[in-house]
């Protein structure tokens, strides 16, 4: 993920005449690009203005031609019906949750936010078809074969920038149906299942106590120790620091 790319300058293509001074922050994870702009200032009124509430506005981009997307969606086919005044909540679910990771540009995330651009692929998909939310999917779970062989590969690449696509490739299945199946079987998303190994992995390395905070969250895959921590802290409801400090 692209670090945020915070700037101040005319807007020239948002709807607002005349011109809008407003704050940027961008990312792009490949599958899914993202913009968020405040409108802090509208003009002719001279001087900054309080308005009651921030005007805030967030795109989101879908890349049609990302493999991430399955070919039996046909997401380059669809042609979406214009919609005004409409409410889903899967899609507003999932849209906040990538809006999140707009403030996020730890890499060991990226898995994450591809999951989250296929659903929204899907779930769009799906409104467009006029077919009811939360549609039940028969699929099962993953063959042992296919756990055993994630497992260990994921064992082996915890240092590493484990991608939704790359795990899917290794299944033989489209990262949508992977993600489905994999929650199945192991009762997680994958991104989750990843993180959790990643900080079991950290719990083993803190407890040899021979090399640092920082050092073990990079060979665990993360590129901030701030992400790092915050990912620890979740998980084990303390800091690595701490965490070490209760094992002396």
């Amino acid at each position: 993920m692209s670090s945020p790319d915070l700037s101040t300058a005319p807007v020239s293509h948002l709807a607002v005449a005349p011109p809008a001074v407003a704050q940027h922050q961008g990312a792009d994870w490949g599958l899914v690009q993202a913009e968020q702009v405040d409108i802090i200032r509208h003009e002719p009124f001279y001087g900054w203005q309080k308005p009651r509430a921030l005007t805030r506005s967030t795109f989101l981009y879908i890349d049609p031609l990302s493999p991430l997307l399955g070919s039996e969606l046909r997401f380059t086919e669809v042609e979406f019906k214009p919609r005004l005044f409409f409410f889903d909540l899967d899609i507003w679910e999932t849209a906040l949750k990538l809006k999140a990771q707009l403030r996020n540009s730890c890499r060991s995330q990226k898995a994450y936010v591809e999951a989250l651009g296929i659903a929204l692929a899907h779930e769009l998909t799906r409104m467009n078809e006029d077919t009811p939310s939360l549609a039940a999917d028969a699929r099962g779970g993953l063959p042992q074969w296919q756990q055993k062989k994630l497992t260990q590969y994921i064992e082996e690449h915890l240092a590493d920038e484990v991608s939704l696509l790359s795990l899917a490739q290794l299944a033989q299945l489209s990262p949508y149906h992977f993600s489905r199946a994999f929650k199945q079987s192991f009762g997680m998303p994958p991104h989750q299942y990843l993180t959790s190994r990643r900080i079991e992995r950290a719990k083993t390395l803190l407890a040899e106590h021979k090399l640092s905070v920082t050092e073990i969250g990079l060979d665990v895959g993360f590129s901030e120790t701030s992400s790092f921590t915050a990912a620890f802290r979740k998980y084990t409801g303390e800091t690595p620091t701490n965490y070490r400090r209760s094992l002396a």
